[in-house]
């Protein structure tokens, strides 16, 4: 995976005016695009067409300041097809045109060049199992939020905080298979920025011929496998930590890689006010 990593970085280099073809890269891994795009983003902190875009206007600012012809000829070398288009992109990354920073020299915000390498860790042992759940399906209130990758989101909270607290007795009651309990539910792209918006779920799971209330959203989970990870400790932190040993441990040494799917946060127990808790993190998987 660290290499394929490095192979999807090196053909930006090669073609940073072109798309990368993801797809091939993960094939020759062994692997499949969805899941090479999910662990960029998940190590990188970023998603590729995200370090995509920054690379090329890190490497396009260097001729706009050299004054190397003119900004319309810069933008299509960079793959854009007007001086308009290019600008918005550029401005983006920077924060000023460029022609602002072709006469004043900047301001730049330079992306470096992402380099993946392989650390000794692990020390500590992952709490997994692997669960086979036929088709069952997510049912609760939903709503589209803000992607927060560190700390509490406060968009959540909200949402979560306008339920009535009988609304969540009653949600329980509908509850009728794995995952147990009242579960946080995030649906995104696996190309989902910081800022980007998510689908979040708060309900519970079902069985797929249950019948949904018409007030509840409903999101159809298909038959497959399940990476199961349990974490402990201050709450969301120990979480998101979790979350991020999945990407940079677990599958990197394990036959197994992420498919389409919801991820689910299944709280086992927890502290009154929510400072602690133990929680169960579920990650659709399938063998590599």
């Amino acid at each position: 995976m660290i290499s394929a990593l490095n192979r999807l970085v090196d053909l930006v280099e090669q073609h940073v005016g072109e798309d990368v073809d993801v797809a091939a890269v993960a094939r020759a891994a062994g692997s499949s695009e969805y899941h090479l795009r999910r662990m960029f983003s998940s190590l990188a902190g970023m998603p590729l067409s995200e370090y995509v875009r920054r690379r090329r206007m890190t490497v396009a600012a260097a001729e706009v300041v050299r004054g190397e012809g003119d900004l319309l000829g810069i933008a299509v070398r960079y793959g854009y097809g007007s001086a308009e288009a290019f600008g918005r992109a550029f401005r983006a990354v920077h924060g000023a045109g460029p022609g602002d920073v072709r006469r004043d020299g900047g301001p730049l915000r330079t992306q470096p060049q992402i380099r993946f390498r392989l650390t000794v860790e692990g020390s500590e042992p992952m709490d997994t199992r692997i669960v086979e759940r036929p088709e069952f399906r997510l049912v609760g209130h939903a709503a589209r939020v803000p992607m927060i990758y560190e700390g509490v989101n406060p968009h959540i909270q909200a949402h979560v905080a306008r339920l009535p607290v009988e609304e969540h007795a009653r949600l329980k009651e509908l509850a009728g298979t794995e995952p147990g309990g009242l579960l946080a539910v995030s649906d995104s792209e696996p190309e989902a920025a910081e800022g980007s918006e998510l689908t979040y779920l708060h309900g519970v799971a079902a069985t797929a011929d249950s019948p949904v209330p018409g007030d509840l959203d409903s999101i159809p989970v298909p038959a497959g496998t399940w990476a199961v990870f349990r974490s402990s400790g201050n709450y969301p932190d120990a979480l998101q930590r979790t979350w991020a040993a999945t990407a940079a441990e677990w599958f990197p040494s394990n036959p197994w890689r992420l498919r389409p799917g919801p991820s689910i946060v299944s709280v086992v127990d927890r502290a009154d006010d929510f400072s602690t808790a133990v929680t169960d993190l579920w990650l659709p998987i399938e063998a590599q």
